[in-house]
């Protein structure tokens, strides 16, 4: 029987509990696609699974909620043998075996098939990562040209990326981070404001735009959550899609204090309809032409997973992390 190398999980723990082992090939049936992974960004939500934080994921597992590669078998006919391909979400990495893996086996309706001479380290961070950047932007805030965005957690690879699209859509960004020395990073990326995060934005903010911001993309989560709220004008609206700060809930809210009169809050969590959804073609041509800067902060080999995971629990990165098999 043909073997892969996969890096699966057994137990909830700290980033050792990725054993990278020897497992079988997946089979596809009718309908599902057998992919040689070339490469997979990792993924916060992947941490938080790894961490036991994932009630619903049951081990032993390999975890992965995304993929780029090639098509190694489609007995549904929907793709070609050697079709650069990427997927994400649908149950990857948690209802089912996921990318971290030399080989893995998803629907054909969560798959795209891309045209694209860029390097696999730097596709394979493009999925997930311009998928929730692009909904949180179009579907959740309904970004709209000539308008102001606050990304706050600006230098996670998500915030990097929205900067970048949404600089390219005509909106003037403002991004936050907690170190003065990324501020070059953010500006490269699309922010033409850069605000050093003390926890406490909201006046800094107000004074440098002239009043707040019509969007706030928050990605730190719920402890920045409050704050973010009072950084947006009236009839503007705040979207939370990530969870860096690794809170969950917020003890007390009260949402009459929280949101002021006229402030939308809303989330955004993308499953496969949203990443098919994605225009990723046509983004990354805008990569392959130099006109969308994405930040790939490190990248590492399958057998290196256990110091990816360590390297993204620290937030050493400085961008997304991919992994090469």
């Amino acid at each position: 029987m043909a073997t892969m190398d996969a890096a699966v999980i057994y137990k909830a723990g700290g980033p050792e509990v990725l054993k990278l082992e020897q497992r079988p090939i997946p089979k596809p049936e009718a309908g599902w696609v057998l992919i040689r992974v070339k490469a997979f960004g990792l993924n916060r939500s992947e941490l938080f699974t790894r961490q036991g934080h994932s009630p619903g994921v049951s081990f032993p597992r390999v975890l992965g909620i995304e993929a780029t590669g090639l098509v190694e078998e489609a007995p549904g006919g929907e793709f070609e043998k050697g079709d650069v391909v990427a997927t994400a979400m649908g149950g990857m990495g948690r209802a089912f075996d996921g990318g971290y893996a030399e080989f893995t086996c998803v629907g054909a309706g969560q798959i795209q098939k891309l045209t694209t001479k860029l390097e696999w380290g730097v596709l394979g961070g493009c999925g997930e990562m311009l998928q929730t950047a692009y909904g949180s932007l179009f579907n959740a805030l309904q970004l709209k040209k000539g308008e102001s965005l606050l990304v706050r957690g600006g230098t996670t690879s998500i915030g990097l990326a929205a900067a970048a699209i949404a600089k390219n859509h005509g909106v003037t960004v403002v991004s936050t981070t907690r170190s003065a020395k990324r501020e070059e990073l953010l500006r490269k990326s699309g922010a033409s404001i850069v605000i050093i995060d003390t926890g406490k934005v909201a006046e800094e903010v107000k004074k440098q735009t002239g009043g707040g911001v019509n969007k706030v993309l928050e990605l730190i989560g719920t402890t920045t959550l409050l704050d973010s709220l009072q950084c947006t004008q009236a009839h503007g609206i705040v979207c939370m899609t990530g969870m860096v700060g690794d809170s969950w809930s917020l003890p007390d809210f009260s949402p009459m204090d929280a949101i002021p009169t006229g402030v939308g809050l809303t989330s955004y969590d993308g499953g496969p309809k949203a990443f098919m959804s994605t225009p990723l073609q046509e983004m990354v041509e805008q990569i392959e032409a130099g006109t969308l800067p994405v930040s790939i902060g490190k990248t590492f080999k399958l057998d290196e997973i256990v110091e990816a995971h360590r390297t993204m629990e620290q937030n050493r990165a400085g961008g997304k992390i991919v992994v090469l098999t």
